[in-house]
């Protein structure tokens, strides 16, 4: 469980071990620990947030602790799913999330589900949710993918930039001068929080930021993904790449309906008040 993960033109190593810890011969990793406290950024940032939404906490609350396990196991099944050879020789493999194996895609899925699922039920304004959920995906994403480093995975292809990565796992060199690819995302992630941030200030219709959010990981995943080793495939298409582009084309159409279904809305509000204000001038 000890690897060595270093970045030879910077001089820097680190020489790391998976586990963090373990409670009555159970190990317990630095991924999960990692993973854990991205939820915890996320749920945090999002309990504030709704209060200033207008948003009861208890339901957020509410949302968060059902979407959080369907979410795991939605990314794991997905995973699973576009990955079946290293499982069907030993099916129990399935269940042994620990040391990583699941997928961005299939927790978005699972949350959404959810998250359309609660909302109607309880007829909250779905893009009011999205919207708050959208900066805290981020939140997440941009922690959590820290763990990819200590487990020495979602690593890129060999580059002569001055931050090639090289992993030595029990001795045997894994990687050497890959891109970083999870610095590339965390980095990705965190600067489209800042952004998030600042367009929250022009939004024009509830679920805006949510488009933004697929527009803006989307279009950091698509290119990120063409830098991987570990992709998943259909044939010799990356998986994760045609939703990434897929999820931008979307988000952009989205935002130019909704756009547009909102300045109508205004412009008939305000025409319809012009009416009744003449109206009124005429009765008087």
């Amino acid at each position: 469980m000890i690897q060595t993960i270093s970045f030879p033109n910077l001089g820097i190593e680190f020489v790391l071990n998976r586990i963090a810890f373990s409670i009555f011969g159970i190990n317990v990793y630095w991924y999960g620990i990692i993973i854990a406290c991205g939820l915890l950024a996320a749920i945090g940032y999002a309990l504030y947030a709704a209060k200033y939404a207008g948003l009861k906490q208890d339901d957020l609350l509410n949302m968060l602790l059902i979407a959080l396990p369907v979410s795991i196991i939605c990314a794991r099944l997905y995973y699973v799913a576009f990955s079946w050879a290293e499982f069907k020789d030993d099916p129990m493999e399935i269940f042994d999330i620990r040391s990583g194996g699941i997928a961005v895609y299939g927790s978005l899925i699972g949350a959404a589900l959810v998250v359309f699922t609660y909302c109607k039920a309880k007829k909250i304004k779905i893009g009011m949710v999205l919207d708050i959920l959208a900066i805290g995906f981020l939140i997440g994403q941009a922690i959590g993918r820290w763990g990819n480093f200590v487990n020495g995975e979602a690593f890129g292809s060999v580059t002569n930039l001055p931050w090639g990565m090289s992993i030595r796992q029990g001795g045997a060199l894994v990687a050497n001068y890959a891109h970083p690819t999870f610095l590339y995302e965390s980095l990705w992630n965190a600067v489209g929080i800042l952004i998030l941030l600042q367009y929250k200030k022009f939004k024009k219709f509830d679920g805006e930021l949510f488009c933004g959010y697929i527009v803006w990981y989307g279009l950091g995943r698509a290119w990120i993904e063409g830098l991987r080793m570990d992709s998943l495939y259909i044939g010799m298409f990356r998986i994760s790449q045609i939703l990434a582009v897929l999820s931008v084309i979307a988000g952009i159409l989205l935002i130019v309906y909704g756009r547009k279904k909102a300045a109508l809305h205004k412009e008939m509000t305000a025409s319809a008040e012009t009416s009744k204000e003449e109206g009124n001038n005429l009765g008087a």
